[in-house]
């Protein structure tokens, strides 16, 4: 299905999103493109200095990391694909440029459709072991607002469901800001809050985006850079 992946989960609720998300959110495989965006966190990392040694360990998930800082640049490209499974997906490729380190922060999210209805579910990180399910809303505004759910970890064979006093929730908001720079910028906020620890990753930030041709050109439906597939991938939900 080459319907994005945004609206199939929004339905009749995606026409309500702000014309420039709705442009945003319609990247579909096989259309031959991706996306590009640039800008700067205003924020970007964890706060909590004691949390950041246990995040150290993590840095090689390319999920979580151990760095804040305050006005940092960063990239985004979204890729619109089939995954492995024929599932339709978008991968997200972020690369946050610390002062003398840049950070990868990656993630898949993929439509399933349990018991007949639409979901989406993010593999989050380079092993693509941490899985979410996501809520997505339209707010008043036309902002789009994404909730993470139940969370459950891939090790090995074995599915481990997060209970909800350790699991960690994401909450996004993103819309488009007429009033950002000259003509207008997109801007994101995510906070990532754990129960019993509180704030463990907050990223807020502006960016420019538009669409670039693939190199070479191809349209394949399950066409994925090299450089922005996974080193596993996953399909167990």
């Amino acid at each position: 299905m080459n319907v994005p992946i945004y609206r199939q989960a929004l339905g009749t609720e995606f026409s309500r999103l702000q014309p420039e998300l709705q442009e945003y959110f319609s990247l579909a495989p096989g259309s031959g493109q991706h996306g590009v965006g640039e800008g700067t966190f205003d924020v970007v990392g964890c706060r909590q200095r004691w949390l950041r040694p246990l995040l150290r360990l993590t840095g090689g998930e390319e999920a979580f990391f151990p760095e804040y800082g305050e006005n940092i640049p960063f990239r985004i490209e979204n890729h619109a694909h089939q995954d492995p499974f024929g599932r339709s997906s978008l991968t997200a490729r972020r690369e946050i440029r610390f002062p003398g380190r840049t950070r990868l922060f990656q993630d898949t999210t993929s439509v399933t459709s349990p018991r007949g209805e639409t979901q989406l579910v993010d593999y989050v990180g380079r092993y693509r072991r941490l899985v979410t399910d996501l809520n997505l809303s339209v707010t008043p505004k036309g902002r789009l607002r994404g909730v993470s759910e139940a969370s459950r970890l891939f090790i090995g064979p074995l599915r481990v469901p997060l209970p909800a006093a350790l699991d960690a929730k994401a909450y996004a908001e993103q819309w488009w800001d007429p009033a950002e720079g000259s003509n207008g910028r997109h801007r994101i906020q995510v906070k990532v809050i754990q129960p019993q620890i509180g704030l463990v990753l907050v990223y807020a930030g502006a960016f420019d985006y538009r669409l670039r041709p693939y190199t070479g050109g191809s349209s394949a439906q399950s066409y994925l850079p090299r450089y922005a597939q996974p080193d596993r991938w996953e399909n167990r939900v």
